[in-house]
């Protein structure tokens, strides 16, 4: 009961957001039952200004608001340079790739990532991309998952004192339970709903440290010079207003181009553009999406910066280790229920809206891109085992998160730079070349993926001086390469005139 006494404002604001999420579901169960188009793809039939914040909402999860956040409070303020590396890539995604892949996947009745890839290069590859493109899907997205849940959960852990192992399967069943009841119009609409939520949360919280304090003022003047010490024990005096002095701009540059590129190559970003319901929806969404993440992206990445303006040096020492729990500290510590209460609710929406998204793609590559393919199955079974896939898969996920490999930040970057340097290859020569070939996209996407894995495991960590270079800038070059020689090695696997007219829409005369 006392437990109940101290934390009843913020519990309500949480199963307040539970419930709708819950609701909204349920509401489009019925719906998503309907055939395969509905439960993958709501049918093309959603809103510009709803995929405008589903984008968002998905793209800047809790990683972003905790992780990369919190990141900040070793890194200084310009780690916020990470956010503008990311807004530049969704202004690119929704210029360079949005209108023609909404076109192109109408053209070619496409539902998923991977089944473009087997329709556009129409190839003797074709079933073995699609195949391979799924399993990039299923290993990249793990990582990514557990360091949405283990921010959740830490936020958990430090606002309310819920243990670590119960709030990462609250956040992670709970999003799966409106998921399958819905399908990709629960996921989209919800996501609409966490992005307004986020949007308005990442302007409070960035007030938060200002507010302790006692202004803007005394809050620049506190994080200017500070006693506190890095990782490795050296003070960081002025360290955190100058720029690149508590890390390197490679590193920066390697975190922002992995985690900015998913939204060039990552499949629960570009699903979205498959289910704009028109060209007058796309224009709008083209514009306002980056509106959305660039102004919550201003908020959010030097956050942890100002942080260090509240924390006392004992304080201090513990959270330039442990970053990951910087925005849970600086909740607790500002101590005002109802502030935490929305703000926490907030941080649900960026996890829950990002963790929807990557369960419908993993259900989707696993039984639409993988078992359907090889075994076919009437749509009423093709989305019922998907439902039981999106299942089994978050079991996965929540044992894995128990024992996490790495840091948010990492685990984000990794999984951003197998996508980028796997897929980004094959969908930019898909959508803009039509000289690539099936053997150019699947060379490019298994060179991708297996030079992420081996620069980070076999070179980065094992030499000191690779340690600042991210597997995405070799990987991400060497994929790119093999994709341009492999096409045009292999052009008498060019698809034919008639194919190409069509993924293209070229009007026949």
């Amino acid at each position: 009961m006392e437990y109940l006494a101290q934390n009843w404002v913020i519990l309500t604001f949480i199963f307040v957001y539970v419930a709708m999420c819950l609701y909204i579901g349920y509401w489009f169960k019925q719906k998503a039952a309907e055939g395969v188009s509905e439960f993958y793809i709501a049918k093309r039939e959603i809103p510009g200004w709803v995929i405008a914040l589903a984008f968002y909402s998905t793209f800047i999860s809790t990683n972003t608001y905790i992780g990369q956040a919190g990141k900040a409070f070793g890194a200084g303020l310009c780690w916020a340079w990470v956010g503008v590396f990311w807004t530049v890539f969704c202004m690119v995604s929704w210029l360079l790739l949005g209108p023609r892949m909404r076109k192109q996947t109408a053209n070619l009745d496409s539902v998923t990532i991977p089944d473009y890839f087997d329709y556009r290069y129409k190839s003797s590859l074709s079933k073995i991309i699609r195949t391979l493109a799924a399993f990039v899907i299923i290993f990249a997205t793990i990582w990514y998952m557990v360091g949405i849940t283990k921010g959740c959960a830490h936020l958990l852990n430090s606002v309310l004192h819920v243990p670590y192992a119960w709030g990462a399967f609250l956040i992670i069943f709970i999003t799966c339970a409106y998921t399958v009841w819905g399908g990709m119009y629960s996921v989209l609409w919800t996501d609409a709903v966490q992005g307004l939520m986020m949007f308005f949360v990442a302007i409070i919280m960035v007030m938060l440290p200002a507010m302790y304090v006692g202004g803007w003022g005394e809050l620049m003047q506190n994080v200017s010079y500070v006693t506190h010490v890095t990782k490795k024990g050296v003070p960081m005096e002025n360290g955190l207003v100058t720029f690149c002095s508590l890390v390197s701009f490679m590193y920066i540059l390697g975190i922002g181009l992995a985690v900015g590129m998913k939204q060039i190559a990552e499949p629960r970003c570009l699903i979205r553009f498959y289910s704009v319901d028109n060209a007058k929806s796309m224009k709008f969404a083209m514009i306002a999406t980056p509106i959305f993440l660039g102004i919550s992206l201003i908020c959010v990445m030097g956050l942890g910066a100002l942080v260090h303006g509240m924390a006392t040096e004992k304080e201090a020492a513990f959270l330039v280790k442990h970053t990951d729990q910087v925005i849970g500290f600086m909740l607790a510590k500002f101590g005002n229920p109802w502030v935490s209460g929305i703000c926490l609710a907030g941080l649900f929406a960026a996890g829950m809206s990002s963790l929807a998204s990557v369960m419908m793609i993993v259900g989707t590559a696993v039984i639409g891109d993988m078992w359907n393919v090889y075994k076919p199955m009437t749509p009423d079974r093709q989305v019922s085992r998907t439902k039981w896939t999106i299942f089994l898969y978050c079991i996965i996920v929540f044992i894995v998160t128990i024992y996490p490999p790495a840091g948010i930040v990492e685990l984000t970057a990794f999984a951003g730079a197998v996508f980028a340097s796997s897929f980004f290859p094959s969908i930019f020569g898909g959508l803009y070349l039509r000289w690539g070939t099936g053997h150019g996209a699947f060379w490019s996407m298994l060179v991708g993926m297996v030079s992420c894995v081996v620069w980070r495991f076999g070179f980065r960590f094992n030499f000191p001086e690779l340690k600042v270079v991210h597997e995405i800038i070799p990987s991400f070059i060497l994929a790119l390469v093999v994709y341009f020689i492999i096409s045009k090695m292999t052009q008498k696997q060019v698809p034919d005139k008639e194919h190409l007219d069509e993924v293209f829409g070229v009007q026949k005369v």
